[in-house]
């Protein structure tokens, strides 16, 4: 351990720097400019992520040790601040007509920086800390639309359960630092308490955690925001909270050993009740956000087998990180759509949309289908990925059942793309510009090109990481 220059931080302090300039130039603009505030967070995310990468290849604790610069915390920085853009990137057109509009943004980039304090978190503290800046912007973007009762539901049931999760994880970290005497993990790695009440801390942490996944129990606020929140803001909460909360989830497992607390086998059954309940909640949604809410859920329970493994497969990291990047990127691409059909949700209403709209369905189907893991897209690699770490670290039931999810997943998805493709039209079909339709292209071109080109390399930064 040792302490470093604030360079080591220099993504983290971009993205600081550029929400609060975002912020005094939505207060300084009149209302008719602030879609000028999108393309600036969005150089400022640019930035950012150059600066991310710069620090590739590092592998140190900085900070008084509370930082870890390794091969996670690069990917998981990247996909954070470029996930982030894109949901930026599709706001101006959703957004225009609200008068807090250019404060948007800056939400946005502070409670991205929370889940970049998550992802590269090395003290209980310092997780915390992200957790919960993660968590109150998160709350503010969720309720955004004050006119929508819909928006205000999802933002207070998002802050009911947000409050529990997060006065569980505080109450958890302080049993853990009263009886270990630290909340490093360095130390706590070298010894970790095994008192009962420190255990009883820990399992409070990691139930924090499960809620910022969307899992199994705190998983009630992932359909209600997908279905309520500003369509932008829908897109990002059920991407980047995800991701930071999974790579901070396996970092705390991988402190603890198997002795002194079976959190593989806790993680491995929250996995099963999570991706097997996402999968039966969304057969019958007729809403197609709240639908995604649910898929959101399932496809947690999917990355959870990799955190299970932590420890038994030596693959679990590269697994994790490269499945989280294409569930991104698919889930965004299927948010984009709805938001080029001005949040058209109701299934009924999607009939014949294909014949009126082929571009956006194809989108679409490619999210849709990645997904559910069908080859040679991304989503196929994310999911063979998990299935070969789960079966490599002895836990083939889990993998099998992952695979008969996956079958099932097939069904709902398919409800709104049978419908689409083969029905008729009764009437046609608004769009709100083309902006978010070329978002949801981008998103799919990942889907289809991007990460599988880049596999290689990335199972090579991240194998052992």
């Amino acid at each position: 351990m040792s302490d470093m220059p604030l360079g080591d931080l220099a993504p983290e302090l971009a993205v600081l720097l550029g929400a609060v300039g975002v912020l005094l130039l939505a207060m300084l603009l009149p209302q008719r400019h602030h879609r000028l505030c999108a393309p600036i967070t969005i150089l400022v995310l640019a930035s950012a992520t150059a600066l991310a990468l710069s620090q590739a290849g590092a592998e140190r604790f900085t900070f008084s040790g509370t930082f870890r610069l390794d091969a996670a915390t690069t990917w998981g920085r990247v996909m954070v601040l470029g996930l982030t853009a894109l949901c930026v990137a599709m706001t101006p057109a959703w957004m225009e007509d609200d008068r807090r509009h250019g404060e948007f943004y800056s939400m946005m980039l502070l409670s991205a920086l929370g889940a970049m304090a998550m992802i590269g978190a090395a003290d209980l503290m310092q997780m915390l800390m992200g957790a919960l800046l993660s968590s109150v912007t998160g709350y503010v973007l969720a309720a955004y639309h004050r006119d929508w009762e819909i928006s205000l539901e999802a933002g207070m049931k998002y802050f009911l359960l947000g409050a529990l999760a997060n006065a569980l994880m505080v109450f958890g970290a302080i049993l853990v630092m009263g009886l270990g005497g630290s909340t490093d993990y360095q130390q706590l790695s070298n010894a970790f308490p095994t008192e009962p009440l420190a255990l009883v801390g820990l399992a409070c942490v990691v139930f924090g955690l499960f809620f910022k996944l969307g899992a199994v129990p705190g998983h009630a606020w992932v359909p209600d925001v997908a279905e309520g929140a500003p369509l932008p803001a829908a897109a990002f909460l059920t991407v980047v909270p995800k991701i930071a909360g999974a790579i901070a989830l396996a970092r705390l497992v991988a402190l603890v050993p198997a002795e002194a607390m079976p959190l593989s086998a806790l993680v491995a059954t929250v996995a099963a009740l999570t991706m097997t309940w996402g999968n039966l909640s969304a057969m019958w949604q007729e809403d197609l956000r709240r639908l995604l809410g649910w898929s959101s859920v399932s496809q947690t329970g999917y990355a959870l087998m990799a955190v299970a493994v932590l420890g038994r497969a030596p693959d679990a990291w590269a697994a994790l990180i490269a499945f989280m990047g294409v569930y991104g990127l698919a889930n965004i691409a299927c948010f984009a759509v709805v938001a080029h059909l001005r949040g058209r949700t109701e299934l009924a209403g999607w009939a014949g949309i294909g014949r009126q709209h082929p571009l956006a369905v194809s989108i679409l189907a490619l999210g849709f289908l990645s997904l559910v893991g069908i080859p040679p897209l991304a989503g196929f690699l994310g999911k063979f990925a998990l299935f070969k770490v789960a079966l490599d670290g002895g836990m083939a039931w889990l993998a099998l059942l992952a695979v008969a999810n996956t079958v099932l997943s097939l069904f709902y998805y398919l409800r709104v793309l049978g419908p689409a493709v083969m029905g008729t039209p009764e009437k046609s079909a608004a769009t709100l510009g083309r902006a978010n339709l070329w978002i949801g292209a981008l998103a799919a071109v990942g889907v289809v090109l991007l990460l599988p080109w880049a596999w290689q390399d990335l199972w090579r930064a991240l194998s052992g990481g």
